[in-house]
This record gives structure tokens, C-alpha cells and sequence, in this order.
């Protein structure tokens, strides 16, 4: 990850998000034409994953033994 994208608090997901490009040709690519690549999106947009459901859960927080855990809403799993 670059230092812009801290600071934009982006991330890359694989196979999310994808976009197209148009490339003028050159001396690497000599077609040029379109590429099609990945984009960052805002971290906010990003759901954890649960293994226990096998899918993305959103998440809540409760004081457990005066500590505040993260628990998935799906499963009501402990998440560290």
C-alpha cells in the first residue's frame, strides 16, 4: 500500500471494484486499448469476514470481563 492511500484510508480488495482504462500505445504496449484493473475503496466500506457464517458480518461491541470485545452480529462470535 502507498503513503496516499494511508492517508486516504483506502484499501484494495481483490476482485472488487474493478475498472476500465483506456491506454494509448507505446513502446511496452504496443496496442494499447483497454485495461481493465482494480481501484481502492474506503476502508468504511469494508465488512469483516466470518468464518463461522462464511460470509461478511457487521460487527458490535460489548465489555466482557471489563474489556471491550468486537462479537459478529451473524454468528455471535468472539472476533480478535
Amino acid at each position: 500500500m502507498d503513503d496516499w492511500s494511508e492517508i486516504r484510508r483506502q484499501v484494495l480488495v481483490e476482485g472488487v471494484n474493478i475498472v476500465t482504462r483506456h491506454t494509448k500505445p507505446s513502446a511496452n504496449n504496443t496496442k494499447g486499448g483497454l485495461v481493465k484493473k482494480e481501484a481502492a475503496i474506503h476502508i468504511s466500506n469494508i465488512l469483516l469476514w466470518d468464518a463461522k457464517s462464511g460470509g461478511p458480518s457487521k460487527i458490535r461491541r460489548e465489555r466482557q470481563d471489563g474489556k471491550l470485545v468486537r462479537i459478529a452480529k451473524k454468528s455471535g462470535e468472539v472476533i480478535k
